[in-house]
């Protein structure tokens, strides 16, 4: 049966993990593991200078910018990314996003179900 989800009503997590650096970052799950049987989805909120490290995914990500200013790099490019914007970043590609200096930042995450992390930046 289709469901509405509705971000601001699914409470906020701390993302208490070694991948996050430099500031607050939390998740509201969107679709969990038992609602679907192909995607993992998600709001990431990034407080102002937080982000993940350098890290891979074992299927390819989608980033739907929901709200503030963020940043998207690979290993030879970085790029300022706003509300509305949609990153594709290919399977395996080393890559690290999250919030400017001085904006808060959140995207809505897509990968594959059983997509696996792997942090490449100590």
């Amino acid at each position: 049966m289709a469901k509405v989800l509705k971000p601001n009503e699914i409470p906020a997590e701390a993302a208490n993990s070694p991948l996050f650096t430099g500031g607050a970052v939390t998740r509201q799950p969107l679709l969990t593991p038992e609602m679907s049987n192909n995607f993992n989805l998600g709001v990431v909120n990034f407080a102002p200078g937080a982000r993940n490290k350098m890290h891979t995914h074992s299927s390819d990500q989608v980033l739907f910018v929901t709200a503030g200013e963020g940043i998207i790099a690979t290993e030879t490019h970085q790029e300022v990314i706003r509300v509305g914007d949609v990153v594709h970043i290919p399977a395996e590609e080393k890559h690290w996003h999250g919030a400017t200096p001085h904006a808060a930042f959140s995207h809505i995450a897509l990968t594959a179900k059983g997509s696996t992390t792997t942090q490449t930046e100590q």
